[in-house]
């Protein structure tokens, strides 16, 4: 028998990570379609969460993407008040070779097939375009065009929910939420990452910017050219003056080799996992820089596509991604309270709010 204790099985069943409600393996042969769909909890209502499309090097990290990334999901839903529990679905492959509508249709017919008990949108690889098709064949997915009754791209509100959290970072740190004359240097500026930009920029921060697609950049300094590029990531963390970076690709950037090296007191961005393994948020501590937990401050997607359930209202959406500036000081204010780390205060509180729920 194959040995598991190591592998995803052992981390669904036994460690910290895991305690999933559910998870389905899905596979449609003509298609080329591979699947996986995480369930991690329902406690607070069905579970919400995107599907990411991407090359993973094997199955084994496609399921632990999804164990990681729906588990996030629960927690992201909690601290934005969301009455939803957390999901979230990894499509393996390659979208620019793999990705067509028969293959979108048959994954919609997997998620239809759980009645309800997830909610899916976009992600990495996927895009509004892709849940319209999605949604031909499921009724539970959220992140379509307006034509099709859908809110559009939720890069928008993630963006500045982003930004408001870097506000109360500063606040938090500095005594003034403004970002004017302050270097931020944002890693990865694709979908959210140009709005973030955008929104700095009308702040009157100075922006550092790079993205291992060199057209991204391109898009964003033919926009402002008043925008300066760093080679690459590791360049960027270690900019002279730099006061806060903004991860906004994929998880893991906050590890054991970039933190000892982070010019920035504040770390706060888009990218879902920031924290390579437990422990890191201790690290970041110890240098005295401040991380503004990352479901917390990128919820301002999640919070439009949840809306669209109920029929999207942009306004009414906006006010509730604002009040991220408000509960990322509660998270700061927790964490001196309690003397742990903001990602821990951040944890304790969403765990309470899903406990209580529980027991309801």
């Amino acid at each position: 028998m194959t040995d598991v204790t190591d592998g995803v099985l052992h981390t669904l069943f036994h460690s910290d990570q895991g305690g999933h409600e559910q998870v389905v393996l899905c596979q449609d042969r003509a298609t080329g379609l591979k699947a996986v769909i995480a369930i991690h909890s329902t406690a607070l209502g069905p579970a919400l969460g995107g599907t990411r499309f991407y090359p993973y090097a094997s199955e084994e990290a496609a399921v632990a993407d999804a164990l990681n990334l729906s588990r996030g999901m629960s927690y992201k839903n909690a601290m934005a008040g969301l009455d939803h529990g957390g999901g979230k679905a990894v499509i393996i492959g390659d979208p620019e070779r793999i990705k067509s509508e028969e293959l979108l249709l048959a994954y919609g017919r997997f998620v239809a097939s759980l009645g309800g008990r997830y909610v899916t949108a976009c992600d990495v690889g996927t895009y509004v375009a892709d849940m319209d098709i999605v949604a031909r064949e499921c009724p539970w997915t959220t992140g379509r065009s307006p034509e099709n009754g859908g809110a559009g791209d939720s890069s928008v509100l993630t963006a500045y929910g982003v930004f408001q959290g870097m506000r109360a970072s500063a606040q938090h740190e500095w005594g003034d939420p403004t970002l004017r004359g302050r270097k931020v240097g944002v890693a990865g500026v694709g979908k959210v990452g140009h709005y973030l930009v955008e929104h700095l920029l009308e702040d009157g921060a100075e922006v550092v910017v790079t993205d291992v697609r060199e057209e991204s950049v391109r898009r964003i300094t033919d926009k402002y050219p008043q925008v300066t590029v760093a080679p690459d990531t590791d360049a960027l963390i270690r900019t002279e003056g730099l006061d806060i970076y903004a991860p906004c690709a994929l998880g893991g950037a906050l590890n054991d080799e970039t933190v000892p090296v982070l010019t920035a007191r504040i770390v706060c961005g888009a990218a879902n996992n920031q924290l390579a393994h437990p422990g890191v948020e201790k690290d970041l501590a110890d240098r005295r820089i401040l991380y503004a937990p990352d479901y917390v401050v990128n919820a301002g997607g999640v919070i439009q596509v949840a809306d669209e359930l109920h029929g999207f209202d942009f306004d009414r959406c906006k006010a509730k991604a604002s009040k991220i500036f408000d509960t990322t000081l509660a998270i700061f204010a927790r964490a001196k309270d309690d003397g742990i780390p903001p990602a821990a205060a951040a944890d304790r509180i969403a765990e309470q709010r899903m406990s209580e729920a529980r027991r309801r």
